[in-house]
């Protein structure tokens, strides 16, 4: 059976995080509940005239793309393979608004031919000229670790060379006023959301593309090992302990094991009691670090987990914004585990390791 190496990655999400240095200036986001990636320059990958009609979504997913295969060094792809939780919502409220405003009448089908999920993945074939596998994963928050889980296969045991995985999410101004009026998100103007320190009912939301380049070789820009992934749709928190334990013997290995976890606290009072349970089985053996504080909650926000775990794995140790109240954390981390779950379903597991 074949290895699995992240030989690249590329990141847009509401941090500066694709120019090369890992939060090495975050921005902490305590007084808005809803948080907007931080955009590139789109203009050194897309062409101007086909900037305009792409939603925010498929434009940060062209740009984090290029810069994982760009860092991969790859010329060929086996596959790609997406994961969306929305897909592109926001030509869908453009092509609803204009039927709305048109009244059923002299619509163009852009917007709408846009609006499908598997928009992104199609747009960045048609770009790379790739006539490959290509697959879109629409499961909630079980989006993206079904599309990691995937390119695991793909590279393990269908022997694929490279394969492009990628995790997808946008902000709609409409469907995000509705998630919050069903309180999913957070009310405006809480006190504050200081979300690992307290909690209320919903989350602050974010957005993101995330992607990476598997490979079965390993590489001298190689980031991590991709050891094993696992989903499991619904779970009690009585059953979370013995769902850990076995992923972790079927990898030969132990909580002890585990060097640092990821785990994808997001504030919300009635979910991140599963949380509470996993630092309760780690925190004395493992160090504990979050990131929705930094990059909120979406329903792909665990590829964001991975590329954090794939930065410190190839750095050895994680910057003190990721540990409550700036911890000093181990200074040589080589095993990562990272948890999510969405509103209670959707539970994932991903373990890598460094290289």
């Amino acid at each position: 059976m074949e290895r699995c190496y992240i030989n690249g990655m590329g990141c847009i999400s509401v941090q500066n995080t694709f120019e090369g240095d890992f939060l090495e200036h975050p921005i902490v986001y305590s007084d808005t509940n809803i948080i907007y990636a931080v955009k590139p320059n789109y203009k050194a990958f897309i062409p101007p005239a086909a900037i305009r009609r792409m939603s925010s979504g498929v434009k940060n997913s062209i740009v984090a793309s290029a810069l994982a295969i760009e860092q991969a060094q790859v010329n060929e792809l086996d596959g790609i393979i997406t994961g969306t939780g929305m897909g592109c919502i926001q030509d869908s409220e453009k092509f609803l608004e204009k039927m709305i405003d048109f009244n059923e009448e002299y619509l163009t089908p852009t917007s709408f031919i846009q609006s499908t999920h598997n928009t992104v993945s199609g747009q960045i074939a048609l770009k790379l000229k790739c006539n490959a596998y290509n697959f879109t994963y629409v499961n909630t928050g079980g989006s993206f670790p079904s599309a990691l889980l995937d390119g695991l296969m793909q590279i393990k045991d269908e022997g694929k060379n490279n394969i492009l995985i990628g995790g997808i999410d946008e902000i709609a101004d409409y469907t995000f006023k509705l998630y919050q009026t069903i309180g999913h998100i957070k009310k405006d103007n809480e006190e504050s959301y200081h979300i690992l320190e307290s909690r209320s009912e919903g989350c602050v939301g974010g957005e993101g593309s995330t992607f990476f380049v598997l490979s079965n070789e390993k590489q001298d820009q190689t980031y991590a090992e991709v050891l094993d992934a696992h989903l499991v749709n619904k779970l009690k928190k009585e059953q979370l302990e013995g769902f850990i334990n076995n992923f972790l013997q079927r990898n030969n290995m132990n909580i002890s094991d585990v060097d640092a976890v990821v785990l994808g606290n997001n504030g919300d009072v009635n979910f991140d009691t599963y949380y509470d349970e996993a630092e309760r089985l780690f925190k004395s053996n493992s160090d504990l670090l979050y990131y929705k504080h930094l990059f909120g909650e979406f329903m792909t926000a665990p590829s964001i987990a991975v590329w954090i775990a794939s930065n410190v794995l190839k750095e050895g140790k994680a910057p003190s914004v990721l540990y409550k109240n700036n911890e000093k954390g181990s200074v040589s981390i080589k095993t990562v585990l990272i948890y999510n779950q969405y509103r209670g379903k959707d539970h994932s597991l991903t373990l890598l390791k460094n290289v």
